[in-house]
């Protein structure tokens, strides 16, 4: 008994010890500046990879490749170290995607870290790049801004729903058309959007809270990106050099003109 008890506490102190390991900073110097990072426990797939990935030194002499000041700084990918001059970059792959941790509480105001992605077109289930990263800038908005963006969402929902209920009717209005039926092939599609409006008639995923639409009004951010993109941590120091790298004169394809160098990333308990 006595043995068994001295095992589980050997157990405790031993968990307690890993638990006390887990960093939640990440630091990144850069030739512009230093910017800390904090991670977010509930995005634990990108949390613990972008730790993995610091542990490794593998940010240590990338660039920030593409910035657009008003918008955000975009960095990581792994074609952009020893860059040469005016290279196209950002197709760096380390062989592998995270699943997707996006979380509504997690919106995209000014400063927060993402997980940047191919589009949807080749990644609809939005799975995150294994390696490239952005630190959000943006910009501030207006309720008629957020107004017009909650709109186009909606419209954007339906027009998703509209798609989905149209794809079995296909050969159903392509016969109507080929023999000249116009009334039934206008009467499918008033069908279909009688079904749309039922069907979206309580939906309020558009629309943008309270809390979050101040923040976009005063502080700023990229509201649009919202639901899209996983966001799994935020600046917690140098949002002056977020936006001194955002200001960067750029070339081609948003590079900076004159290299951002990620100097060293390391990982920090507080």
């Amino acid at each position: 008994m006595k043995k068994l008890f001295f095992v589980l506490v050997f157990w405790g102190i031993c968990m307690l010890g890993a638990r006390a390991e887990k960093y939640k900073y990440v630091v990144l110097e850069t030739n512009q500046g230093t910017i800390k990072l904090k991670l977010y426990e509930d995005t634990p797939l990108h949390s613990d990879n972008f730790t993995k990935l610091v542990k490794e030194k593998h940010y240590d002499g990338l660039l920030f490749h593409r910035v657009i000041d008003g918008f955000m700084i975009q960095g990581g990918s792994s074609d952009s170290r020893n860059a040469e001059k005016g290279k196209a970059l950002g197709m760096g792959d380390p062989g592998y995607t995270i699943e997707a941790e996006i979380r509504p509480e997690h919106f995209h105001e000014k400063g927060v870290l993402c997980a940047a992605r191919q589009g949807d077109a080749v990644n609809p289930e939005k799975r995150s790049s294994g390696e490239q990263f952005y630190i959000v800038q943006g910009k501030t908005y207006t309720d008629e801004e957020l107004n017009r963006m909650e709109q186009s969402r909606l419209m954007n929902a339906k027009n998703r729903l509209g798609m989905k209920l149209f794809q079995p009717k296909q050969e159903e209005m392509r016969q109507y058309m080929a023999t000249g039926q116009q009334l039934k092939a206008d009467s499918l599609v008033r069908a279909i959007q009688m079904e749309i409006e039922v069907q979206l008639k309580d939906y309020t995923a558009h629309l943008i809270p309270v809390e979050q639409r101040e923040v976009y009004k005063t502080m700023g951010g990229t509201p649009f990106l919202d639901g899209e993109y996983t966001v799994f941590g935020e600046v917690v120091e140098g949002l002056d050099v977020v936006d001194k790298i955002a200001a960067q004169n750029t070339g081609a394809n948003d590079r900076p003109e004159e290299d951002v160098v990620i100097l060293k990333a390391k990982l920090s308990k507080r």
